[in-house]
């Protein structure tokens, strides 16, 4: 039996909208029924962004079509709320907005969406043809703007073939598993043409080449102590997470999640181990610096998830390495790899595991599971020991200030959090170093700007996961300083009735720039420190029809969020605004920054010859 994706399940449901109006031959239509047509033969049901002239003609068929337009406050976080509503659903995410300054404001959301690989269809009309390069009112040529941060480009050449490029788009999007730009010159939503629906496109994934598959085989067999990096790739696949905790558990192998994609494996399995990257797990940096095997599943292993951390560079030197990757161009890319797969994860993971329990040889590490597994344990205890400890550092300066220490908050948080809640983190220190406190035992569950990093990613992200699942918590951790890139958004919540938590980590700074500032240029603190009162953050929900909390005990932190993810089941939003310490976590580019050294005599006494001896700020 052939086994899809979640995507191409989706699509292939929708296929037969297409096929009913091929099977009929081309019917007569308007051009922006042919686009409202062909975007419901594709499961669409929801489109995120601010109404404008350019697209109204198809706008005013959305509800007779069965599609409901969010308006937003801003389109970056219309293209967000696509974003999260993708990564949540499996099913493409879709926003449009006006041509010109509305389309431009989608740019960083879509380079977000590019490396989350997340399948964003941003519809972009243009400029009409009869005025395009006159400089007339909101022109601006659209398709280079976006060109690096697309996977593909879809223009409507002729108004005869919307349905054609339509299709194209949504199919794309799909199969290249990242964000589609749909590029209409705003006239030729009007006229009629005779229309074929075309059919849906999106061919499923193979498991890789046998060779590669064999050869991978092969090394597993031989290993003594390998061990799985379970990545992004295992979430989009339908059958990936299962299939990755099949080989897991038939091998007996602690798995590593790779950076931000904690929700790949599930956290109450005896074989997971954490994940790696900025503010990981050293259970899992350990057991990877172990191994003679990485068997990385679903990933590109960007550097950002593989360099040194905590001053561990844990990255093995002799270990072999499998990577399996959908993407051909990204294996072997960052790490020097012994077998490259060009498949689905799920798929692959299976192929191996049926090669493996088929015969050819036992595996290695099947004999020795027992020690291996009590070493990672080992591992486990101290880093949490470790971890717990971070906590208590520096609690004596919160509690002298009435604040609290924010990993105790975050742990805090981890303890009340739903089993089945989703959650967007934003960047930042605090929200960075919730990676180590973030664990989930379902794919779908965690959604963050991966190493783009945009400040206002979370909040938008969260809105869009709770449109697309809309019985599950829906929950974002954002600093108080991004807050201000995304809080306009809290209108769209209480207008539209998407009921989403934020919990806004107020610290009255930019931290993840304070730290920079802390380590490398003598606590000089410019442009990092904030001021504002204690509680605006939720005052400001209020005065947007939310609700707002303001917590300064960390014994109500668990609390304040039951009530809030409770409080969505009534309709309502809420911003739990955490009034935490200037405390730090570790940077965010140790391996970009070094110490300043001037050189003219007015500049001289700005020079450093070391970093910070307390790692914290002077006004902690």
């Amino acid at each position: 039996m052939t086994v899809l994706s979640t995507p191409r399940k989706a699509a292939h449901r929708a296929a037969g909208v297409a096929r009913r109006w091929k099977s009929g031959g081309p019917v007569h239509m308007s051009n922006s029924e042919a686009f409202v047509e062909t975007m419901v033969s594709r499961g669409v049901t929801d489109v995120f962004g601010i109404v404008g002239s350019a697209f109204m003609d198809a706008l005013d068929l959305f509800p007779a079509a069965g599609i409901r337009f969010i308006p937003t406050q801003h389109e970056q976080g219309s293209c967000h709320m696509a974003d999260g509503y993708a990564r949540a659903s499996g099913r493409h995410g879709v926003c449009v907005g006006q041509n010109g300054p509305g389309i431009t404001n989608f740019v960083t959301a879509m380079g977000a969406a590019y490396w989350c690989n997340s399948p964003v269809v941003a519809i972009t009309p243009e400029a009409a043809t009869s005025t395009k390069g006159l400089g007339g009112f909101q022109e601006v040529d659209q398709l280079p703007i976006f060109e690096t941060v697309t996977k593909e480009q879809h223009h409507v050449v002729h108004p005869a073939r919307m349905a054609e490029f339509t299709g194209l788009a949504f199919d794309g999007a799909m199969r290249t598993m990242g964000p589609v730009q749909l590029n209409i010159p705003r006239d030729y939503f009007y006229g009629e043409n005779a229309v074929a629906i075309p059919k849906v496109n999106v061919p499923e994934l193979s498991a890789g080449g046998p060779k590669s598959l064999a050869a991978a085989a092969d090394l597993i067999r031989s290993a003594k102590n390998p061990v799985i990096i379970a990545g992004g790739g295992v979430v989009l696949s339908e059958t990936g997470y299962e299939a990755c905790r099949q080989l897991a558990e038939y091998l007996q192998v602690p798995v590593a999640t790779t950076y931000l994609h904690n929700d790949a494996f599930d956290s109450r399995s005896d074989l997971w181990c954490g994940p790696l990257g900025y503010c990981g797990h050293k259970t899992a940096m350990n057991c990877v610096h172990e191994a003679d095997l990485l068997i990385a599943v679903g990933t590109r292993l960007g550097p950002f998830g593989t360099n040194p951390q905590y001053g561990f560079n844990y990255w093995p030197e002799n270990a072999r390495v499998i990577q399996i990757d959908a993407d051909p161009a990204r294996i072997g890319r960052v790490k020097e790899v012994d077998v490259g797969i060009a498949g689905d994860a799920g798929a692959a993971c299976a192929a191996l595991l049926s090669m493996l329990s088929g015969g050819g040889g036992e595996a290695a590490c099947r004999g020795n599971e027992a020690a291996r597994l009590d070493r990672m344990r080992e591992h486990r205890v101290t880093w949490e020991a470790e971890l717990n400890a971070m906590a208590k550092k520096n609690e004596q300066a919160a509690e002298d200030h009435g604040r609290m220490v924010p990993r105790k908050v975050l742990r805090e948080l981890e303890k009340a959090m739903p089993a089945d809640a989703m959650v967007a983190t934003d960047i930042g220190n605090s929200c960075s170093v919730s990676n180590g406190y973030l664990r989930f035992d379902r794919p779908r569950s965690y959604f963050a700007a991966l190493t783009f990093g945009n400040c206002g990613y979370a909040f938008p992200a969260a809105i869009g996961a709770k449109v697309a699942c809309p019985d599950r918590p829906s929950i974002a951790y954002v600093g108080e300083g991004a807050f201000g890139m995304s809080l306009n958004e809290l209108y769209t919540c209480s207008r539209e009735d998407i009921p989403t938590t934020v919990v806004v980590f107020n610290n009255r700074q930019w931290g993840a720039e304070k730290k920079n500032q802390v380590l490398w240029f003598g606590d000089r603190y410019v442009g990092t420190n904030l001021k504002h009162n204690d509680g605006s953050f939720a005052d400001v929900a209020k005065a947007m029809g939310c609700d707002g909390v303001t917590v300064a005990n960390v014994d109500e932190v668990g609390s304040a969020l039951q009530a809030a993810v409770e409080a969505q089941k009534a309709g309502r939003t809420t911003v739990i605004e955490v009034l935490t310490s200037r405390e730090l976590g570790d940077p965010f580019r140790r391996d970009a920054m070094k110490l300043p050294q001037r050189v003219l005599p007015k500049y001289r006494g700005l020079s450093e010859t070391a970093e910070s001896p307390t790692q914290q700020p002077t006004d902690l």
